[in-house]
């Protein structure tokens, strides 16, 4: 560990601490000579071993995350000047598949329509693993395009369990101010309160830990993370 990561360390005290302070901790925790991006990470009560205990979907944080996502739509037809208009960086179908197919993922969304899912789906061993393959379960196939548009580039995010049952987010930037930051982790964990699975058993957010992308973690009170404090 590098000397400002400890003496960043040492600021955080082993316990458990309210979402406003654990934040505020976080950003003063941000040590980096640029502007770190301010994670959260909730461990859920579910067996990912089960399908139907696995969680995911997308959300759009009320502020952002402070990142301008570069969008790719794929569409033809009439849809074209539709996600053009909505503001996609890039918008095609075939030409772009065999771009892509060439070694080129230069975007950090994708979106189609569904009917060029038949298409698209000749990537699924190139997109698949990078985790820009167009999913209708996050809303990134679809045929209202300047919605999923204007929703990416407004800040949402998507998010999926990992082998662990835990999920990773950004919520913002270390320069965001604090009360934005708590708003945009307490509209993620009501929305993964919101999914719960229902077949998951007993306690259901276990733990959630707040950082910058070069900080130490700081854990949160997991029954005051969210807006809801009942």
């Amino acid at each position: 560990m590098g000397k400002k990561y400890q003496e960043a360390a040492k600021l955080v005290e082993d316990r458990l601490y309210e979402a406003a302070e654990a934040i505020e901790l976080a950003k003063k925790t941000a040590v980096a000579k640029f502007d770190e991006t301010i994670e959260v990470a909730v461990r859920l009560g579910v067996d990912v071993k089960h399908a139907d205990q696995q969680v995911r979907g997308a959300v759009v944080l009320p502020h952002g995350t402070g990142k301008s996502k570069t969008v790719l739509v794929f569409a033809k037809g009439d849809k074209v000047k539709e996600a053009e208009a909505a503001g996609a960086d890039f918008v095609g179908s075939d030409e772009l598949v065999a771009k892509i197919q060439g070694g080129w993922t230069e975007f950090d969304v994708a979106v189609a329509t569904p009917d060029m899912m038949g298409t698209v789906g000749r990537l699924g061993r190139i997109l698949g693993p990078k985790g820009l393959m167009p999913n209708p379960k996050v809303g990134t196939v679809t045929m209202d395009l300047t919605r999923a548009i204007n929703e990416i580039k407004a800040g949402k995010i998507e998010y999926r369990t990992d082998k662990a049952g835990i999920i990773h987010a950004p919520i913002g930037k270390a320069s965001f101010d604090a009360d934005k930051l708590v708003d945009n982790m307490a509209t993620l964990i009501d929305t993964l309160i919101k999914v719960k699975p229902a077949a998951a058993k007993g306690q259901y957010v276990r733990s959630v830990t707040v950082a910058s992308t070069m900080g130490p973690g700081i854990k949160v009170n997991p029954l005051k993370a969210s807006a809801k404090k009942d």
